[in-house]
């Protein structure tokens, strides 16, 4: 298989789809990998590391969608991504298509088949490409929210860890997932008083035993969420419902109730965010304000870090690109339904339920749509 890697074009995007070694697995295996000229050149990953694993780089990024049967990337592609695209043409990054709707009718329009990182599973019920990438972020957004609670960038002026003799700031993690855990943990180390709030008995069960009294697990509802947020210094959202656009959890009449200067950080803003007066931000303008409470939105938070969250990226995704580049699509999702969970579009047709149950079109089962 002919396996296209571009270079990705968000604002402020580093990571890219493979790395150096993945693309030597690749090679190693029979196929042929194109690299876009200097692709991972800002993290480390220049021209000659990728001809040494058997890469062809390549000038510019439509040379590569012309010719390649697979495209490997990071983020969703951007409408001029979409645009070359073409029919039967496989397509293996993010998508994040429930708060998208216009990148979904691109997509449908296409007619490529398109595997979404954030919808494929495993055996445990978890989210193995969304995974790494969830780690990365939840332990940046106690960073981010750190630093932006100083003074100097609009915050309140709070240490999280306090001193001796001074309280230590307050932080609420909305969600008790890969991402909860980890910006609990990241706060929990800098000394911060944490609050966790998650509706499953179980999950807080584990928590507590992890953090044993270092952080405060609390069952979520809205009358809990409403007292620990208005209580915060850091709020983080870390919900997420597979594929699904987030829910909002916390409303925008909260916000008056807050301290000035507080910070709220919404790491689920790919999926639509989980805060009423969420919308994404970028790295080069990460914040903005809303009735005196700073919001960070950044929607490709672990780019800031890409060469860390390239590496880890590739950990989780190199077998599955392996298995659609040796077997090819169908035989591949045939073989493995986890990762025919992250067909989301297949020749126009769209194949994820949530996707479908938050744009309004009608869902086609992917091993309907396969036979198709």
């Amino acid at each position: 298989m002919l396996i296209g890697v571009p270079k990705e074009i968000k604002n402020h995007e580093y990571r890219i789809g493979l790395s150096p070694a993945s693309v030597h697995e690749l090679v190693k295996n029979g196929h042929q990998v194109m690299v876009e000229n200097n692709g991972g050149a800002a993290i480390g990953f220049d021209n000659t590391q990728y001809e040494a694993a058997g890469a062809e780089i390549i000038d510019d990024a439509k040379a590569i969608f012309d010719r390649a049967d697979m495209i490997v990337k990071v983020k969703e592609p951007q409408p001029q991504e979409c645009e070359m695209l073409r029919p039967g043409q496989l397509l293996f990054t993010y998508l994040h298509l429930a708060p998208d709707p216009t990148q979904t009718e691109l997509l449908i329009k296409s007619g490529a088949s398109c595997v979404a990182y954030e919808t494929v599973t495993d055996n445990n019920g978890g989210l193995p490409l969304l995974a790494p990438m969830s780690e990365v972020a939840g332990r940046m957004s106690i960073q981010a929210g750190a630093h932006h609670l100083e003074k100097a960038q609009g915050g309140s002026g709070v240490l999280l860890g306090g001193v001796p003799g001074v309280a230590p700031g307050k932080v609420t993690v909305i969600g008790g997932g890969v991402v909860g855990t980890h910006a609990a943990e990241m706060a929990v180390g800098l000394g911060a008083d944490v609050t966790i709030l998650d509706r499953s008995l179980p999950r807080l069960r584990q928590l507590d035993e992890q953090f044993k009294g270092r952080a405060k697990c609390v069952y979520s509802t809205s009358h809990a969420i409403e007292a620990c947020v208005t209580d915060a210094d850091l709020v983080i959202g870390a919900v997420l419902i597979p594929g699904a656009a987030a829910p909002k959890l916390l409303t925008r009449d909260m916000l008056p109730k807050m301290r000035p200067g507080s910070v709220v950080a919404d790491v689920a803003i790919d999926q639509g965010g989980c805060f009423e007066t969420s919308k994404a931000t970028t790295h080069a303008e990460p914040t903005y304000v809303v009735d005196g409470v700073v919001h960070y939105c950044v929607a490709n938070m672990p780019g800031g870090v890409a060469r860390t969250s390239t590496l880890a990226l590739n950990n989780a995704t190199l077998p599955f690109a392996l298995a659609l580049a040796n077997k090819g699509l169908k035989q591949a999702l045939a073989d493995d339904a986890h990762l025919r969970n992250g067909l989301n579009v297949y020749s126009g047709m769209v194949t994820c339920e949530a996707v479908c149950d938050a744009l309004g079109y009608d869902y086609v089962p992917a091993e309907q749509a396969l036979q198709e």
